[in-house]
């Protein structure tokens, strides 16, 4: 029994301690699918081992998906191959984790269900977190949510969705855009309704869209090392290694082609988390990976068709408002990699990187962590950042049409009183009513403080009212 991290077996189920198959097929019975460490361990199988347990039991489940990976991780065959006879078996057990499109091996019978292939592939299970973010269905509430605006607000709602997620985006990456970069960026993210296939040129093409040196703009994925940079002085300030360029290029196939696929097979938010990260971990171009990263989980909800034309969920925002998560989910998957990279200071910005494992860390990975912050902000960019912007604007209309009925002062700066009212739950301050003294008479402040505090009052006792409905109906 598991306690404190520990599986606790008896002593008769247990493998046998010099025995590697048993290590290996009591992992797959009972620890799940670990693609990055078996990737390690088949090689060192013997391949004489495998053909003495099938002898036994030919048709054994575990036995026949260890023998199939085998095959794929040395890239040889095993000779004398009993007939198999019965029914195929996933590799990925679909109450566990989720799946993507079975790809069946008729050789082993065998189902290959991950998420990607076995070039490149990750592992989500199904935590009570992504179980419960599945069955709430936030692309479906969203367009229920769309559907209950007037066309007039919901395009007010979505311009700022659209630019705040440009200016949070780029805030993540410390940087705040010119209003020439905020105009390519939103325009961008339009795009992602576009439908496009995400191939090495449009990727180039939507990277040089987001850096403004020209000097770093792309036309094709990297042919040079790159690496991330912390404070550190030497080579402890290099906190992430990416792969090496060669991996890179064939990772970044076999990355696109679940990309391109995933939105319409799998959970949107679950494909959009995991093609999201699988980049930016991959790194494919020497800059503008980040917010690149960002805008193809839009893209990936935009193309599963279950989010409507021009309708934006401003994830940014919400990964802005939860930076340390978001880094946390990050270091999660890059302190390891790192680990497994020895770096050697040569010069002020040149390194000598050598790898100390191999590919598998980059091919086979975790993405259960990120799958959950996807879920996490998904819900947050709407039922808090564009829930709450609505009810704003709602709010902003109605003290703006009251009070611009009983009084005569310039409608830029009523508008901006009304919006610090609001900001502010109906108080502008002694400072600001200093500002606008000799254009605003003291009577109008207080109108704009009474109007706020009216239109909040009314939300509030309307609020309670519909609670206690609910209450009834219960």
């Amino acid at each position: 029994m598991p306690a404190d991290g520990l599986l606790a077996v008896p002593t008769h189920v247990a493998p046998q301690a010099n025995d590697p198959l048993d290590h290996v097929l009591f992992a797959l019975k009972h620890e799940g699918v670990h693609l990055q460490l078996l990737a390690q361990a088949m090689p060192a199988l013997p391949a004489q081992r495998l053909l003495a347990a099938l002898k036994q039991t030919p048709n054994g489940q575990y036995l026949r998906i260890a023998c199939f990976l085998w095959e794929n991780f040395t890239g040889q065959q095993l000779a004398e191959r009993p007939d198999i006879a019965v029914g195929y078996v996933d590799v990925f057990d679909p109450t566990r984790y989720v799946i993507g499109p079975a790809q069946r091996d008729a050789r082993w019978r065998v189902n290959f269900n991950g998420l990607g292939s076995l070039r490149y592939c990750a592992t989500v299970e199904r935590t009570p977190a992504i179980e419960a973010g599945i069955a709430s269905d936030i692309l479906g509430r969203a367009a229920a949510f769309a559907q209950t605006l007037g066309p007039a607000m919901l395009d007010r709602a979505l311009a700022w969705a659209y630019l705040h997620e440009t200016e949070d985006s780029y805030a993540i990456e410390h940087e705040k855009p010119s209003e020439d970069k905020a105009r390519a960026f939103v325009q961008l993210l339009h795009q992602a309704h576009d439908g496009r296939s995400l191939t090495e040129d449009y990727l180039a093409e939507l990277q040089s869209s987001t850096v403004s040196n020209p000097l770093d703009k792309a036309v094709q994925f990297r042919t040079e090392q790159n690496w991330l940079r912390g404070p550190g002085r030497g080579s402890a300030g290099v906190t992430y290694v990416p792969p090496w360029p060669e991996l890179a290029l064939q990772l970044m196939d076999e990355w696109m082609a679940f990309a391109n696929g995933a939105p319409g097979q799998i959970d949107p938010i679950v494909a959009a988390s995991v093609a999201s990260f699988g980049f930016v971990f991959l790194h494919p171009f020497m800059d503008g990976n980040g917010r690149l990263s960002r805008f193809l989980f839009h893209q990936a909800l935009c193309t599963s068709g279950k989010l409507g034309k021009g309708l934006l969920l401003p994830v940014s925002v919400a990964m802005k408002r939860n930076e340390a998560d978001y880094l946390t989910v990050l270091q999660g998957y890059s302190k390891q990699v790192r680990e497994r990279v020895q770096v050697t200071w040569i010069d002020e910005g040149e390194y000598r990187f050598e790898f100390k494992a191999d590919d598998a860390i980059f091919r086979y990975w975790d993405a259960t962590a990120c799958v959950e912050f996807g879920f996490r902000m998904a819900a947050q960019a709407l039922d808090v950042e564009l829930r709450q912007e609505t009810q704003f604007l709602a709010r902003y209309d109605r003290v703006l049409r009251e009070v611009d009925a009983r009084v005569d002062i310039r409608g830029s700066d009523l508008a901006t009183l009304v919006v610090i009212g609001l900001d502010n739950d109906g108080v502008i301050s002694r400072k600001k009513r200093k500002r606008f003294a000799d254009r605003v008479p003291e009577a109008v402040f207080d109108l704009i403080e009474a109007t706020v505090r009216a239109t909040l009052s009314d939300e509030a006792q309307a609020a309670r009212a519909a609670r206690g409905d609910q209450g009834r109906q219960t």
